[in-house]
């Protein structure tokens, strides 16, 4: 589990095709402040990898073919800055939002406005069938980084980007037509799951109560 707060934009320095699947590797100092442990898993542009060997500069890891379809690292560029979070520790500070590194799908910054004193309004297209999931004021992942639905519109929503979001990760750097990881707020999808499952059959809630209950 992470949070969306990014620790650090690393680079993505390799990308070694293995049959339908890629070893990436991901230069990066995020070992320095506390070694980086075989097996734990990293947000690389919002995309939850596992470290499968430890550089003295990186490590490396594999992103299997679902991974390379679904999200934006198949097409990254070599040398481009992706974002970077190890997993959230028990008992740290939660300071963004409960994010999976489950990318649901990728979207397009259709617009970027400057907005003075250093910020940055952003307009993404999502997928049509993430739509649903986005509201006003709801929270939301792109490329790995936590932030505040600011308005919706029929066909996109918008972010403002702070100065030190925009120094600290590689959002800053996105231009229109760019492709970015999206996660929707899991809160989001379990609400929209138990509407539909009420529509399906609306005695579903009692018959759970009756069957904790042990009477049917």
């Amino acid at each position: 589990m992470f949070t969306g707060l990014v620790e650090e934009a690393g680079v993505l320095a390799a990308r070694t095709p293995r049959g339908t699947s890629a070893r990436l590797v991901v230069r990066c100092a995020l070992g320095k402040a506390a070694p980086l442990e075989l097996g734990e898993s990293i947000s690389v542009d919002g995309v939850c990898l596992t470290v499968d060997t430890i550089l003295k500069d990186g490590f490396e890891a594999d992103a299997s073919s679902e991974t390379l379809a679904r999200t934006t690292l198949g097409a990254v560029p070599l040398g481009a800055p992706v974002n970077l979070e190890r997993a959230v520790a028990v008992g740290e500070r939660l300071g963004g939002h409960i994010v999976s590194g489950h990318v649901d799908g990728t979207g397009k910054l259709s617009a970027r406005t400057d907005m003075g004193a250093g910020s940055v309004k952003m307009t993404f297209a999502p997928p049509a069938e993430l739509r649903r999931y986005i509201a006003e004021k709801g929270s939301i992942t792109i490329n790995g980084v936590s932030l505040t639905v600011n308005d919706v519109a029929k066909d996109g929503f918008s972010v403002m980007l702070i100065p030190h979001t925009l120094k600290k990760t590689s959002l800053g750097g996105l231009r229109a037509g760019d492709a970015v990881n999206l996660e929707v707020d899991v809160l989001a999808r379990y609400v929209a799951r138990l509407i539909e499952v009420d529509k399906e059959d609306p005695n579903a809630e009692w018959m759970a109560r009756l069957a904790r209950a042990g009477l049917v």
